[in-house]
């Protein structure tokens, strides 16, 4: 599929969202991944992406291409080499180690229909104007964005595609706008806020939220925060009216059940 056809520096907001099986990015498995890709310049959603990944093993050769081997759900061999899937995580998510071994992808598979959803949803800009990431604390969505990246050598294509810049070790990082932060510079004033989850504000907005902890209900909730909160700001810009079609109300559920 070609990158969309129609004219113009339209910016495109790639929303994301990881189940994992524990915290840490350099010892836990990502399980499911979750992308949306929003035009900023009206908030339609261009298209989604939802996946289960396959249990797949730790890695010491960062950086290099990992080699198809065909796995066998009952390989000790396998099981001791896998990354951590905790059952605390996976209690979270509501992510079985079953649901992986039958509907999950390969890792490879996923990082490359990731690089190609954003290069499908990415309309002809200048490189300033690239695809940036959107997430509830992306720092944490980020750190396993790079593991599976790297773990399967794709790191380089994905880097090409999104806004960013290169660290003082030299180390390319995403672009990302967190919602916690757009959050708490709309309600910090409000002291009756106590919490920043993605729960507590999608409530705070009238936004519905089902099945919190699968990565598309999460995703779709953060899109929502961010529309809610980006229509709030151009009313204000525009003495009030309502901008572009944009509006701050409530929207019905939009999202498209991704079944467990």
């Amino acid at each position: 599929m070609a990158a969309p056809v129609e004219k113009g520096n339209i910016v495109v907001a790639i929303f994301y969202d990881f189940e994992t099986g524990g915290l840490d990015c350099t010892k836990s498995a990502a399980t499911q991944i979750s992308l949306h890709a929003v035009r900023l310049d009206t908030f339609e959603v261009m298209a989604k992406y939802n996946a289960y990944i396959y249990p797949y093993n730790k890695k010491a050769d960062i950086g290099k291409p990992k080699r198809k081997v065909l796995k066998n759900k009952y390989d000790a061999e396998e099981e001791e080499d896998l990354m951590e899937y905790s059952s605390a995580a996976l209690d979270v998510s509501g992510i079985t180690m079953d649901l992986l071994y039958k509907q999950g992808k390969p890792l490879e598979d996923v990082c490359n229909e990731i690089c190609d959803f954003i290069e499908e949803n990415t309309f002809p800009v200048v490189a300033s104007n690239k695809p940036f990431m959107v997430g509830q604390n992306p720092l944490f969505d980020n750190g396993f964005m790079q593991q599976i990246m790297l773990y399967t050598g794709v790191w380089s294509r994905f880097i090409k595609l999104v806004r960013g810049a290169k660290d003082f070790w030299g180390n390319f990082q995403p672009t990302q706008l967190d919602t916690i932060l757009l959050s708490q510079l709309t309600f910090d004033n409000d002291k009756s806020i106590t919490t920043w989850k993605l729960e507590a504000m999608a409530e705070r907005l009238g936004i519905d939220l089902d099945d919190a902890h699968d990565a598309d209900a999460d995703v779709t909730a953060t899109r929502e925060i961010v529309r809610v909160l980006t229509a709030r700001m151009r009313s204000q810009s525009a003495g009030g009216t309502e901008v572009g079609g944009l509006s701050a109300e409530k929207q019905e559920k939009l999202r498209d059940h991704f079944k467990i």
